[in-house]
């Protein structure tokens, strides 16, 4: 296997360290960025970077690294504010997963965070490689379902008409248009994923599974927007990973994919699954919040016939993982609270 150097953008966040802890795993070098926004405590982050930090390169690599160098090195900057031009020395492949997330906040003043982290992000680091006739393999963006909206129909393909619902999704599909742009006119081998509720260890404390979970194994009531019969299709973390790894090998510039996991249940139904594993739940019920899509569903027939991807891990198994993670970082006192 050929190495290969890879920028992470986001490396601290989610699937940002997932992706960075398999390219390592693999023999890979990671330039890793995160720039720490206070929408979650950078405790969790922090945990996130630390088993990244501990990787070493062997010398029987092709690039003949000395015994104990660092696989792993880690920039805390701000995409939008930086000078981008030197985190890309070496780089092959660009994973770039930096964002604002969350649908509920991105109404009102906070928009402005959304716009810097999600587009002009974006757009400084596509408009540092067009400037420099930087060579890259590819550049993934991490795209989000929150693009479809309430989609017209179910389940949804890359054909189907965007309509985003909440500021969140505006500004992906935004970037997302800023990557095929860059593709068509420059020649930027970008593709996008849109990926469909991703879950799993590790996953960020707003998450609806995240809470739900937590709030059990203390003892709480959990609180649930709606009526519970919205669905979704809920996406693995190491799934996200693959498709990640297929897009970078495989995937045509300027291409978009939908990721989905293959489990479409509605939050009831996945409120059952959890009670498997941790005990009754209390439900204390709120209005639906604005912006949040009544019911996703991905058609991925796409990423499997060009990329060959096939999610493997079903709802049943990766909420039991997510529940032994999260019960093990509760023993260690290292949740996280918003």
């Amino acid at each position: 296997m050929q190495r290969q150097s890879a920028l992470v953008t986001g490396v601290a966040g989610f699937v940002g360290s997932a992706i960075a802890r398999r390219l390592l795993s693999e023999g890979h070098s990671v330039i890793g960025v995160d720039c720490f926004l206070d929408y979650y405590p950078r405790a969790l982050k922090e945990q996130n970077l630390a088993g990244l930090r501990e990787r070493v390169i062997g010398n029987t690599g092709a690039d003949n690294s000395a015994p104990g160098k660092s696989a792993f090195t880690f920039h805390e900057l701000n995409l939008a504010h930086a000078d981008l031009l030197p985190l890309f020395a070496g780089v092959d492949v660009v994973y770039h997963q930096a964002a604002q997330a969350g649908v509920r906040k991105s109404w009102g003043g906070y928009f402005s965070t959304y716009l810097e982290s999600n587009v002009l992000a974006t757009q400084r680091l596509l408009e540092t490689i067009r400037v420099n006739k930087i060579a890259l393999k590819k550049f993934v963006f991490a795209s989000s379902s929150s693009v479809y909206g309430n989609a017209e129909r179910l389940p949804t393909s890359e054909l189907d008409r965007p309509q985003p619902v909440s500021p969140y999704g505006v500004t992906k599909l935004a970037a997302e248009h800023l990557c095929v742009l860059y593709a068509n006119e420059f020649a930027v081998p970008t593709t996008s994923l849109r990926y469909f509720t991703v879950y799993g260890p590790g996953q960020r404390p707003d998450m609806a599974f995240y809470k739900f979970i937590l709030a059990s194994l203390e003892g709480r009531d959990i609180e649930l927007y709606g009526s519970g019969e919205q669905s979704r299709d809920f996406t693995y973390i190491d799934d996200v990973v693959e498709a990640n790894c297929l897009a970078a090998a495989k995937a045509e510039s300027g291409s978009v994919f939908n990721i989905g996991g293959g489990s479409h249940v509605t939050v009831n139904q996945a409120l059952k699954i959890i009670e498997q594993y941790v005990g009754p739940l209390g439900v204390k019920k709120s209005e639906r919040a604005a912006g949040d899509a009544a019911h996703t569903g991905a058609d991925a027939s796409r990423a499997i016939e060009k990329l060959g991807f096939v999610p493997k891990v079903n709802i049943e198994i990766g909420l039991r993982n997510e529940c032994d993670w999260l019960r093990a970082q509760l023993k260690s006192g290292a949740v996280a609270r918003l």
